[in-house]
């Protein structure tokens, strides 16, 4: 075996070797409906930040951030992709009709960040309103990408003062390590709401 031969057989055989240790995406935490749309990014550039459509039209801004960090509670975790989901002002999943996938059900009102070195995320987007049946508080769905493939549902977002929101909707074990029901901060002309996650915190067989 020449040379030349041996590292190219050898880069060939790490290469491979690498590649059979990356792992699919699959879903832990349990059954979760919806849960696929975390995935459904495409080819698009994730950053940290997505504005969301209809933000700027929006009378209700909101902007909405926080940490993800390493299963530890202190280290930034980086690379992990956050989705979010949520109605309009009215309660309704808008849709424009040529959605595919789960933007059938969840709407356009949905968007990606991806966490840098920071482990911080932001998404620019808008206030969201009660069901029209008002028998439910407002609120927003995130879920969580881990760079290993994991991927699961966290706590959902309810606001605090909501006259819809009850004790069913508060977990003494909110998944994602911090509560659920968050308050909305006014600074100018925007609403902001700041909430960390902990990578599997919460998560059953994690």
């Amino acid at each position: 075996m020449t040379k030349s031969f041996g590292i190219l057989f050898l880069f060939l055989l790490l290469t491979s070797c690498a590649h059979s240790q990356q792992e699919e995406p699959h879903l832990v935490g349990g059954r979760c409906e919806g849960c696929e749309a975390v995935l459904e990014y495409g080819d698009r550039e994730l950053t940290a930040v997505d504005t969301l459509p209809e933000f700027k039209s929006a009378a209700k801004k909101l902007k909405l951030t926080g940490t993800i960090y390493q299963p530890d509670g202190k280290t930034p975790a980086e690379g992990v992709v956050i989705y979010i989901h949520h109605t309009n002002a009215e309660g309704i999943y808008p849709t424009r009709g040529d959605e595919e996938g789960w933007a059938k059900r969840h709407g356009y009102l949905r968007g990606w960040a991806k966490t840098g070195p920071d482990g911080k995320f932001t998404f620019y987007t808008q206030v969201p309103g009660h069901y029209p049946s008002r028998n439910t508080p407002a609120h927003i769905h995130p879920y969580v990408l881990e760079p290993d493939g994991k991927y699961y549902w966290l706590e959902t977002y309810f606001f605090e003062g909501d006259d819809l929101l009850s004790n069913e909707h508060v977990s003494s074990s909110p998944r994602g390590g911090t509560p659920g029901v968050v308050k909305l901060k006014k600074q100018d002309d925007i609403y902001v709401i700041n909430r960390d996650f902990i990578l599997g915190r919460n998560i059953p067989g994690y």
